[in-house]
């Protein structure tokens, strides 16, 4: 497609974790192609700066003070969308957290449930109460940020690597059971990116040499199109922007 707004006029989209990093770029992203932005994360004050970005460049955003965690809010915001607007267009499951990484022997027990509790757990918490409103919409999109951590050996990065690699599984069952539906459901690996939890991970790192998450921002825009036909499919931003950097 070459219209910049994928078709997201007057859809209406929840990102969690959009109060920094991808899925702040994400929301503003999607915003500025006229979708109606419900934005989620822990923090009112960045919340706050996303949406006065999206309400300065004319878009509409929704605060959520949200924690993933918090597995009753879930189907609270739920039963919220249902009243207000009556069904959900597209949902990014995009809030995550990686936890320091050490052995795996060398964990401590609240860590691990930290980790699978955001990483895992919230996510199938949130995809639950939000599939009936996807699937009420004309054309429901959802997309499942994974890691190339979910796949193969990655020494110290055990809940994290184990929490993905469930979710990428959780997606793809997902996605079996809404084949004959008008959901489309497909997980997306950002790749290598700019990013605060990058940075903790690969302090050494050169950033400046990474795509930034405003750069990656329009795969997430394609999968979000009335117009994508991928359905439980693990997509690279990289590969779908063929970005060299």
């Amino acid at each position: 497609m070459t219209d910049e707004s994928q078709g997201l006029a007057g859809k209406l989209v929840l990102v969690t974790g959009a109060s920094r990093g991808i899925g702040r770029a994400v929301a503003i992203a999607a915003a500025a192609a006229g979708a109606e932005i419900l934005i989620t994360g822990r923090t009112i004050g960045a919340l706050e700066e996303v949406d006065d970005k999206i309400k300065a460049a004319d878009g509409r955003a929704t605060i959520v003070e949200m924690d993933i965690k918090d597995t009753t809010a879930i189907p609270r915001l739920a039963a919220a969308i249902l009243e207000r607007w009556g069904r959900l267009d597209g949902l990014v499951v995009n809030a995550g957290m990686l936890p320091a990484l050490t052995p795996v022997t060398h964990l401590q027990p609240e860590v691990w449930d930290e980790c699978l509790a955001v990483n895992l757990s919230g996510p199938w918490h949130l995809i639950r109460a939000m599939d009936p409103l996807l699937r009420t919409a004309p054309a429901g999109r959802a997309i499942l940020v994974s890691s190339g951590a979910a796949a193969g050996s990655r020494p110290f990065w055990g809940p994290y690597a184990a929490a993905k690699a469930g979710l990428e599984a959780l997606a793809r069952s997902w996605a079996g059971e809404s084949e004959q539906t008008n959901l489309r459901i497909n997980i997306l690996n950002p790749g290598a990116t700019a990013t605060t939890m990058r940075a903790s991970a690969y302090p050494g790192e050169d950033q400046a040499a990474l795509p930034k998450p405003k750069d990656i921002a329009p795969a997430f825009l394609q999968l979000l199109s009335p117009y994508c036909v991928h359905h439980g499919a693990l997509l690279s931003a990289r590969e779908m922007l063929d970005l060299t950097v």
